[in-house]
């Protein structure tokens, strides 16, 4: 069975946007998002090759880089509104980014052997599939995998042609590049310290911070700001502000997304809602949990997280005794202080009024329960 990604995907260039002065910030992120999903939809069949395209390829690539919110390339282009004018050549390379994030979740996907992406299978689940489907040789699960993970690769290629190609001078591109490389270093690397990420191991909290930051914070938040605003020509002061704003709205991001990984929905999330506790993942909020626990309730969790299997009876057991630790009234704790942590870094900044509103409109939106 094909499945059809269609979700949100507008081919039509969005038009000028609308001033941030005079525009409701929600109104105006929307207007951003369908500008990069018109990007994406232009350049997604010209990259996809032909044999590609004829075993699903350009479908999957719509459901991972076009199915999103769009935080990182709006981040960006925040940046880039920091220092310079609206530029669709600007906006153009923001767009990039989300093929960037479509490696890093073709790649999770396959590491964590992740069944769904987005309420939908996902990649190496529907490259398997086709693979079934034409009665090929070997095995359908391992050619799945592969084909996601060079999926993967295409996407870091393509994400990269297209800031290249986006029609920004040479010289705001010489300042992109080395954040550019810094960031994708951080990614791989905060991947791989998450291949061995398991509750099962007990890791410290200031640990699971950590990868958390380079895995997904700082390449979601502080990595697209800066790299929009060097574009631009912001002077380093207002590089340092949107660096330290950048870095507690991403880290405050990562702990939402710990708390939505245990009791989000799937509908929210677009993942199993039992996911984290299932694979063991080892989140803040579970560590967390295991550090407030009373002694017995740690040792019925850490009981639970070494089954080989959990039951759905156990993972709703395992969620009990979190709630009961006060683990996640710390991190929502956690989180009300890295925004208000945020929102002290702008105010130390060279900003206009709206870009400050902006910004400040983007950390609730990406920290909010329902992020």
């Amino acid at each position: 069975m094909n499945i059809v990604w269609s979700e949100s995907i507008v081919r039509e260039p969005a038009g000028d946007l609308p001033a941030l002065a005079t525009t409701p910030i929600s109104l105006w992120r929307e207007t951003v998002r369908k500008a990069v999903l018109a990007e994406l939809g232009d350049f997604v069949p010209r990259a996809c090759p032909a044999p590609l395209r004829r075993l699903g390829a350009e479908d999957i690539l719509r459901q991972y880089a076009m199915g999103g919110k769009c935080l990182r390339s709006t981040f960006m282009y925040l940046g880039w509104r920091c220092g310079a004018p609206d530029d669709p050549a600007a906006l153009r390379a923001a767009a990039g980014l989300e093929l960037l994030h479509a490696f890093a979740l073709l790649q999770d996907d396959v590491m964590d052997r992740s069944a769904t992406r987005r309420g939908a299978p996902a990649a190496h689940v529907r490259f398997a599939r086709a693979h079934r489907d034409i009665g090929a040789p070997g095995s359908a699960a391992r050619y799945g995998e592969s084909a996601a993970i060079l999926l993967g690769d295409m996407c870091l290629v393509w994400a990269e042609q297209m800031l290249r190609e986006s029609g920004l001078a040479e010289s705001a591109l010489a300042r992109a590049w080395p954040r550019y490389d810094t960031m994708r270093v951080e990614l791989a690397t905060g991947q791989f310290a998450d291949l061995l990420n398991d509750a099962r191991t007990e890791p410290a909290l200031a640990s699971v911070l950590a990868i958390a930051r380079v895995k997904s914070g700082n390449y979601t938040v502080r990595c697209p700001l800066e790299m929009g605003a060097a574009m631009a020509g912001c002077p380093a002061t207002v590089l340092d502000a949107l660096g330290r704003y950048g870095a507690a709205v991403g880290e405050a991001f990562q702990l939402r997304d710990d708390i939505l990984g245990i009791f989000g929905s799937q509908a929210v999330t677009g993942k199993p809602a039992d996911g984290d506790l299932a694979e063991r993942t080892a989140t803040s909020v579970v560590v967390l949990a295991r550090e407030m626990a009373t002694p017995s309730a740690r040792a019925e969790l850490s009981f639970l997280l070494h089954r080989p299997r959990l039951r759905p009876v156990e993972i709703d057991r395992a969620r009990t005794l979190i709630i009961e630790s006060g683990a996640p009234e710390r991190i929502e704790t956690m989180i009300a202080d890295l925004v208000a942590r945020a929102a002290d870094a702008l105010s130390t900044a060279d900003l206009t009024a709206p870009m400050r509103a902006a910004l400040a409109h983007m950390a609730i939106a990406c920290t909010g329960r329902v992020a």
